[in-house]
């Protein structure tokens, strides 16, 4: 089984809502999808969400690197070599890993096709039940995030990501109004993606919410301060949990070495696909670190390869995969059942993407075949 040729989608998911954080308002999410078909006619799809805030990709970049470096090194190889498949992406760019996360996912998608079995067999088999997902709640005022709380509750959600990380007295206000309105019975999680900046805002924060009982505390500080991490975590009350900072194998040494951080993010678009995530995992177990999936606000395509390996894993906890619950309009369609979403035993991915969507929201599409 051998790749005949890749294809490549730049596409734009309409948002319900605007998707507010610390460094970006979001009225749609860029995306590239890609199509990989094997010389027998299978195909495969991937995507990759770039965050030029996390990775440093743009949604242009990510294109352009499918399009002139990686397609054309994959073509007549077999999507089962997938460690041969990023040893080469590897030699041919640094870093880039969004554009290489997408080609790994499809990659998976066809070796599950191939096989006749779900993707997430091919990661070691099923080893949660069931897959929860949390309600993540944009930046607003305290009142707007309560109100939104409440609605999720009444919705069926037990978990709440709160987004934070802009002015820190308002944010304490945030949380307290959230905690305040949905009452201890309900999971409460905060991320500030590294709007606190230094330890000393951030535990202003943390100090003054102990109240709250959040479950964690996410990328509090820069992304590059591990230090300040640790500082936090020998400081805080709750686990500190690290996402922008981590990228892959690197700071993943890092922060095992410095016992930084007691849980880690592990995201398909950082770290480059299901291939490497799975090593991150691995390491986590080694170095008794919880990990969570994470997303770029993808659509059904990355956020089911990022349910695939939730499903596998003991040691990934939590996701939040919530993306297709944010868009108007996606490419595929996931079973989701407030609050949990269900992943079928068909083979790779198990969904099914709806082309002519696809089509209509693609802006910019190239080929490339042997």
């Amino acid at each position: 089984m051998k790749i005949a040729s890749v294809e490549i989608f730049a596409i734009r998911l309409p948002l319900i809502t605007p998707f507010i954080i610390s460094y970006h308002t979001y009225h749609d999410m860029p995306s590239i999808v890609v199509k990989v078909t094997t010389v027998n006619g299978l195909v495969g799809y991937g995507e990759g969400t770039p965050d030029e805030h996390v990775t440093g990709e743009t949604w242009e970049g990510t294109f352009a690197a499918i399009e002139k470096m990686l397609a054309p090194a994959i073509l007549g190889e077999n999507p089962f070599d997938i460690e041969k498949i990023h040893d080469k992406m590897d030699k041919i760019i640094f870093g880039a890993t969004t554009a290489k996360a997408a080609l790994d996912i499809a990659c998976y998608d066809l070796m599950g096709k191939a096989a006749g079995q779900p993707v997430y067999n091919l990661l070691g088999g099923r080893y949660h039940d069931h897959l929860e997902l949390p309600k993540v709640i944009s930046i607003l005022s305290p009142e707007e995030m309560a109100k939104e709380a409440e609605q999720a509750v009444r919705e069926g959600y037990r978990i709440l990501k709160l987004k934070v990380g802009t002015d820190k007295r308002i944010d304490i206000e945030r949380i307290r109004a959230v905690r305040q309105a949905v009452g201890f019975d309900i999971s409460l999680k905060v991320d500030a993606n590294q709007g606190w900046e230094t330890t000393a805002d951030s535990m202003y924060v943390l100090d003054r919410i102990k109240e709250c009982e959040i479950d964690w505390i996410e990328q509090p500080v820069i992304a590059s301060d591990i230090d300040g991490l640790k500082e936090i975590k020998q400081k805080a009350t709750v686990p500190v949990m690290i996402d922008e900072g981590l990228h892959g194998k690197q700071e993943m040494n890092e922060i095992t070495v410095k016992r930084a951080v007691d849980m880690i993010n592990i995201k398909l678009m950082k770290c480059g696909g299901l291939y490497p995530a799975t090593q991150l995992v691995h390491q986590a177990e080694l170095a008794g670190y919880t990990c969570q999936v994470g997303s770029m606000v993808e659509s059904a395509i990355a956020s089911a390869a990022g349910l695939h390996i939730s499903l596998a894993k003991k040691r990934i906890k939590s996701n939040e995969l919530a993306g297709p619950l944010m868009f108007s309009e996606d490419i595929a369609t996931l079973d989701i059942q407030v609050p949990f979403v269900h992943l079928s035993e068909e083979p790779g991915l198990g969904i099914d993407v709806d082309e002519s969507v696809l089509e209509k929201l693609t802006s910019n599409y190239v080929k490339i075949a042997q």
